[in-house]
């Protein structure tokens, strides 16, 4: 199946403001980092892009997307500004404003700010029907793909096999495929299982379920309890029954919100202005995925943020009064 395409750079556009003066951005270019192409992060930012070109001949900005090693990866990458902006998973924000966890080394990230957040993103641990695979405890002695490193589903693959007791030297392969990889892998039988989170519904899942027999876990009994108790990132979720083909029933599962940040470094009118093209066409955002469906403003300019927001943001919201 091929994964879900969608349209950057509509221009036309109406006046944008920020109090009395116009945005004085003078063909300025930014890019957001993604993910792979499959899951949800590459169209976020997909669609993101679309709002903010659309009106580029008013504020004068071009926005791009760039497919990437995923949420460690941006946020590593906005630290040392090779990119604007990033879609991140909230728990990773959280660490990087830390300095904990794969940011150990790094030190905290003070410099991080926060846009607002997106679409939960729940795991998808997809198995192959004729594994013998029931909880993540019977990953032992299986083919597992753990996600690249530098990935945001590597860090919850790590979460996800400590709450269920097993490590990567318990399989008879631990494979870190990206997740363009993961489903021909699977159905190819080169791998057992996979772990994969993403916004609800996603391309590389949609494809693994519609290619071959696979199922997705139940999580309840690997480990989810303890998950919860112990990552204030991370909340139960759940993918519907029927979303997924041979999927039936409802799924339980666990996992982080997706988020959009930046950098201090960025422009008060930049952030503004990207902000702007965003929740000015709320109605056609939403419209743009699936995952993104439920949004609501409200919950979008506070969930799962950890870093302070940026100025431009806070301004754009504060004139809403949302804030």
């Amino acid at each position: 199946m091929k994964p879900m395409k969608f349209l950057l750079g509509l221009a036309t556009g109406a006046t944008l403001t920020i109090g009395s003066a116009a945005v004085a951005a003078d063909k300025q270019f930014i890019t957001i980092g993604t993910g792979g192409v499959t899951g949800v992060y590459y169209p976020t930012g997909g669609a993101i892009c679309r709002l903010v070109n659309k009106d580029r001949k008013t504020h004068g900005i071009r926005c791009s997307v760039e497919s990437t090693g995923g949420s460690v990866y941006n946020t590593r990458t906005i630290r040392e500004g090779e990119l604007d902006f990033g879609v991140v998973q909230s728990d990773v924000q959280s660490a990087a404003i830390a300095g904990t966890g794969k940011f150990a080394d790094d030190g905290a990230y003070e410099d991080l700010r926060a846009v607002f957040s997106v679409h939960p993103e729940p795991l998808h641990v997809m198995v192959r029907a004729d594994a013998g695979i029931n909880s993540v405890a019977d990953f032992k002695g299986k083919r597992v793909n753990i996600a690249n490193p530098g990935s945001g589903t590597r860090v919850l693959a790590e979460t996800l096999m400590a709450a269920a007791g097993v490590t990567p030297a318990d399989f008879a392969l631990a494979a870190e495929l990206k997740s363009s990889e993961q489903s021909a892998a699977l159905c190819d039988g080169k791998i057992d299982a996979t772990i994969w989170a993403a916004g609800l519904p996603n391309g590389s899942s949609m494809e693994a379920t519609s290619t071959c027999e696979v199922k997705i876990l139940d999580l309840t009994t690997s480990g989810t309890d303890t998950v919860l108790a112990e990552n204030a990132a991370y909340a139960a979720a759940t993918i519907p029954g029927g979303m997924y083909p041979n999927n039936d029933a409802d799924i339980a599962s666990w996992g982080p919100k997706a988020t959009f940040v930046t950098s201090a470094q960025t422009s008060d009118e930049v952030v503004y202005a990207l902000v702007s093209g965003v929740f000015e066409n709320f109605d056609a955002f939403k419209k743009l995925h699936p995952a993104f469906a439920r949004l609501t403003p409200e919950q979008m300019i506070t969930d799962g943020l950890s870093a302070p927001l940026h100025p431009g943001a806070e301004k754009y919201y504060k004139e809403k009064g949302w804030k």
